[in-house]
């Protein structure tokens, strides 16, 4: 069971608690756990990652073993913690401004 803490915006969209726990079937990956959480609500398609490209929207961050994995490949194998539920992934709202 993966653990996914997500951002209030998307909390409401999806009408989720803060954390939602996850099957993911396979290696736990970005897209792995994308995947099953689009699954599961269907709403958060392509409010976290674009349609066509799969690629993660500019103002998320994805943040496991408080490392940031953003910018990783999206079959890079998230930690041990993580695939095991010992810790959450968090999926962060990036501020931006001046």
């Amino acid at each position: 069971m993966i653990r996914v803490v997500l951002p209030p915006h998307l909390r409401t969209l999806s009408r989720a608690g803060s954390e939602v726990q996850l099957d993911v079937v396979g290696p736990v990956t970005q897209r792995s756990v994308l995947d099953a959480l689009e699954a599961r609500y269907p709403m958060l398609r392509g409010t976290i990652r674009d349609h066509v490209s799969l690629q993660r929207r500019p103002f998320l961050r994805f943040f496991a073993c408080a490392e940031d994995w953003s910018n990783e490949p999206l079959d890079t194998p998230y930690p041990a913690a993580i695939a095991s539920g010992e810790e959450p992934l968090l999926i962060v709202g990036a501020i931006a401004g001046g």
